[in-house]
């Protein structure tokens, strides 16, 4: 039910009255004079309290009746204050039962809400229990007035100020035939898929990608899938991780689709182009989209294809409430609209083999006889054969086998080194008792930044204060050793092993795209490997161990997606190309050996489901103060009781800050900190509810609902609740 606005403060609790929502002097009761057909609008205000969250009625004066159409910015009077919202409808009537405010003025007669995005937005806010105003914030770029009145000067976008013909049919499409020389024609059930898309029919699918460099790689898989779809007069939506992989992608499109057809849709090109893009693929002069998290929202008309590429990837999850997840949204906006899905990846997440066992997608493949002659050989220095040969190779952090790799390879082009943290000693521990260093400061981890030998002065990963005089607080021991290698000083050590052979490093801030086919080493901190054009001769992956001791319930998982997507840079066996991994799960290290990562997701799924942890559950987490904790869940339990439905869950538990990674990538632009739960007893407490899927409308909505009214009564300091967060286990 929608209602129109109350008085009172912002934020502060509604005082449900007699007079709620009346104007506030004599000359607004007589109010303007109102539109003559569909006098109401309901307007969505742009706000986070999770009470706000619904649709407020406002009247419609007759000046602004041409211009307040469903989808556009307006600016309306709520709390004594004036607000931005989106005008969602207008109607003939309200149900609130007094006159209603006016509203106060369109910011743009540019409609750019949707109704599918509008109704998308409210799915996902219900998925994860936030507000729609949190959604839009993504969905919506801000608003650049200067375009608006260059492309749409009477509030009408035209496609053709745009350089482009009206959306429909594209004819100027380069596919080659699925049967020829098609990338898909070498995948079980690939040609099908692209059949099907061509034929204006609506697939699912997961593919699992072989290559990830060259003509025959990922990029040029998906370009073929979005050719296909546009050949049946439907757009595509194309979600990456990050700028690397969308630089791929939209060249790899532009080779088979007029450039005015494809949008770039990131926050890392300006807000300027942001909005030019997305006002193109609004007015229908470009039919695909292409971009990082927020162009998952993309209006693309006639939408019939959405594609994620390595949804393993968590740069995929949103880093504002409601944390919502590319993946996620594709998949309701595929069902929401009717269009085909494709979820690629060199490996395959516990999620997307979920989707595959319960029939809702197909597995695209390649046959075994495909795979070994476009793969590179996989050797193991942990296996029984190299440690008898290699007896110092289960602790020699290069061993034998792979510095021989590294030598031979550098005779035939680049050698990818991967390891697990960026710097150059990113932790330190006591030389006497092992003991990891700490600040004294804020016992945050100790490092070294770079060379500088016994004069270098170890600093605080988290607060940067310098520890030139450093005492163990375990066995009074003053002498620091390094715990963990970091890229810098790999490349240091390899330049010294491999003398006149370059050493290029990928890390930190300092990542890099691609590298050039001569023979060089590049060191590079897991997810920023950069691609080779011609493969990499060699590729050594390091740390292993490293990655699986994460305590982390998908470290598993994470550590094969990475050695997967290393790998898939190398060049294939028949061509010299080797893959060296210094790790012992043997479970993790079968399936690269073998190349089969939907086995290994199979086999996690399982376990999961045995153990009933994501993704055979949901899960949501409530952090915050253990007293609002406490009275937070209590809530959502009893409401959920009286349905007759009781949680599983674990905690409360004190929150402990995880030590910084070396991720290799740096968070998009886009992306800002995490909400902030202030703390009512100086500890800070986590809680975890495990949601049978069956039940997971109802308890969302019971969150939803438990989250509205505690923002409304402020009796407790506020939580964070998040769902299906992939660091809460």
């Amino acid at each position: 039910m929608s209602r129109s606005p109350a008085g009172g403060a912002p934020g502060e609790p509604q005082q449900l009255s007699l007079l709620q929502g009346f104007p506030a002097s004599a000359a607004e009761a007589s109010g303007p004079a109102l539109a003559a057909q569909l006098p109401v609008a309901r307007v969505l205000i742009e706000s986070s309290l999770p009470h706000l969250d619904r649709p407020f009625d406002y009247s419609v004066p007759a000046a602004l009746d041409a211009d307040a159409l469903p989808g556009v910015r307006v600016k309306v009077k709520f709390n004594g204050q004036e607000l931005t919202g989106y005008l969602l409808e207008r109607t003939a009537g309200s149900d609130a039962g007094h006159p209603l405010v006016p509203l106060h003025k369109v910011l743009s007669p540019v409609p750019v809400l949707t109704p599918a995005v509008a109704e998308l937005a409210g799915r996902i806010a219900s998925r994860y229990a936030g507000t729609v105003s949190d959604v839009l914030r993504v969905a919506v770029p801000p608003r650049m007035a200067k375009l608006e009145k260059e492309f749409a000067p009477d509030g009408r976008l035209d496609p053709e100020l745009f350089g482009t013909e009206t959306f429909g049919l594209a004819t100027d499409v380069s596919l080659p035939s699925p049967a020829a020389g098609s990338v898909w024609a070498t995948y079980r059930n690939g040609p099908a898929f692209l059949s099907h898309l061509v034929a204006g029919e609506s697939p699912r699918a997961v593919l699992s990608a072989l290559q990830g460099y060259g003509p025959g790689g990922w990029p040029r898989m998906v370009a073929e899938a979005v050719a296909a779809v546009r050949i049946s007069g439907r757009g595509a939506v194309v979600v990456v991780p990050d700028y690397r992989d969308l630089d791929r992608v939209e060249s790899a499109l532009l080779e088979l689709l007029p450039a005015g057809d494809v949008a770039r849709l990131t926050a890392d090109d300006g807000q300027t182009p942001r909005y030019r893009s997305f006002l193109r693929v609004l007015s229908g002069a470009a039919g695909v989209a292409v971009g990082t998290r927020s162009a998952a929202y993309a209006p693309v008309r006639n939408l019939g294809l959405v594609v994620c590429w390595d949804d393993g990837d968590d740069l995929h999850i949103e880093q504002r409430s409601p944390y919502a997840h590319s993946r996620e949204v594709l998949l309701l906006r595929a069902g929401q609209e009717g269009a085909a899905c494709l979820l690629a990846a060199h490996s395959r997440s516990t999620e997307t083999e979920r989707l595959v066992v319960s029939g809702w997608a197909q597995a695209v493949e390649a046959e075994r006889t495909v795979l070994r002659r476009t793969v590179p050989r996989v050797l193991n220095t942990a296996d029984s054969y190299e440690l008898e040969h290699d007896p110092l190779a289960r602790i020699a952090r290069l061993p034998g086998a792979a510095w021989r790799a590294a030598k031979e390879g550098l005779e035939r082009g680049p050698v990818l080194v991967q390891v697990a943290r960026a710097g150059y000693a990113p932790s330190l521990v006591c030389e006497t008792c092992r003991e990891p260093a700490r600040c004294t400061a804020c016992s945050g981890p100790l490092a070294i930044a770079g060379p500088g030998g016994s004069s270098a002065v170890p600093q605080c990963r988290w607060c940067s204060s310098p520890a030139p005089v450093w005492r163990c607080g375990t066995c009074n021991g003053v002498r620091l050793r390094r715990g963990a290698t970091g890229a810098l000083r790999t490349a240091e050590e390899l330049g010294r092993a491999f003398p006149g052979k370059p050493v290029v490093t990928s890390s930190g801030d300092q990542i890099k795209a691609t590298v050039p086919e001569t023979s060089a080493l590049v060191v590079a901190t897991v997810g920023a490997e950069p691609v080779a054009t011609g493969g990499y001769a060699a590729a050594l992956l390091l740390d292993g161990d490293s990655l699986l001791r994460r305590e982390n319930l998908r470290a598993g998982e994470d550590a094969v997606r990475r050695w997967f997507n290393a790998a898939a840079l190398v060049r294939p066996a028949h061509d010299g190309g080797l893959v060296v991994i210094t790790a012992d799960d043997a479970a993790g290290v079968g399936a690269l050996l073998r190349w089969d990562p939907a086995g290994y997701a199979s086999r996690e799924l399982a376990l999961r489901q045995e153990l009933q942890l994501p993704p055979a559950v949901r899960v949501a987490s409530v952090t915050g103060g253990r007293t609002a904790v406490g009275h937070f869940t209590e809530a959502i339990q009893q409401r959920l009781a009286a349905q007759g439905t009781v949680l599983r869950t674990a905690g409360p538990a004190p929150v402990i800050l995880p030590a910084a990674t070396g991720a290799g990538r740096t968070p998009p632009r886009e992306s800002a900190p995490r909400d902030s739960a202030p703390r009512d007893s100086g500890e800070e407490v986590r809680t975890l509810l495990f949601i049978p899927y069956a039940q997971a409308a109802e308890a969302t909505a019971v969150m939803r609902a438990v989250k509205a009214a505690a923002a409304a009564k402020r009796s407790d300091d506020p939580v964070q609740l998040r769902l299906d967060g992939v660091d809460v286990l």
